[in-house]
């Protein structure tokens, strides 16, 4: 009654899983540092189009048109970030789906 067990297919399912996983969060960490990239990059812009303001009205349709800028910067980088999850989180079903087989 002495069954030989093999743990080949557990053990390289749990490697590329440890693999899938330190691959996204690589690129995590590369979004990051691209959104944190866009972010300084898109403040220092608007100070020094803030510099050259000179109405009350300026200031208000600056202010309109950076916060509009802003956020379409951030949902952009939202929408990659989701993306990431989504493309991480399929890969990582199609990995226990092989391993169910």
């Amino acid at each position: 009654m002495t069954q030989n067990i093999d743990f080949q297919k557990p053990l390289e399912a749990i490697q590329a899983l440890m693999a899938m996983q330190a691959e996204t969060i690589g690129k995590s960490i590369e979004l990051q540092k691209k959104s944190g990239e866009e972010l300084m990059a898109f403040f220092q812009s608007e100070v020094e189009k803030a510099k050259a303001l000179k109405t009350p009205e300026d200031v208000v349709k600056f202010n309109v048109d950076a916060n509009t800028r802003l956020f379409s910067m951030m949902k952009a980088q939202g929408e990659a970030f989701t993306a990431l999850a989504t493309q991480a989180s399929q890969n990582a079903m199609a990995q226990f789906q092989k391993l169910g087989k």
